[in-house]
């Protein structure tokens, strides 16, 4: 999947995954491949995905995330 997560000041980043937790407004929540569309906002915590080697952290305090077809964009405070 890719991942792709921009604030107002950039991109902060941009990769490939193999799954995504997010700190959702109504709990967290895990996005793998072939996920069905969804579009949810985000409370503050970490987001965190794993890719092909590690797991990897970003905090966040709000922001919003659409899922489709295997393209996860995210945009956060």
């Amino acid at each position: 999947m890719k991942l792709i997560v921009v604030s107002p000041k950039g991109v902060i980043c941009s990769t490939e995954t193999w799954s995504v937790t997010f700190p959702g407004s109504e709990g967290s929540f895990t996005v793998l491949r072939n996920h069905a569309p969804i579009m949810a906002m985000l409370e503050k915590g970490d987001i965190v995905y794993r890719t092909e080697d590690q797991e990897h952290r970003i905090a966040v305090e709000r922001g919003v995330v659409n899922v489709s077809h295997n393209v996860i964009d995210v945009c956060v405070e």
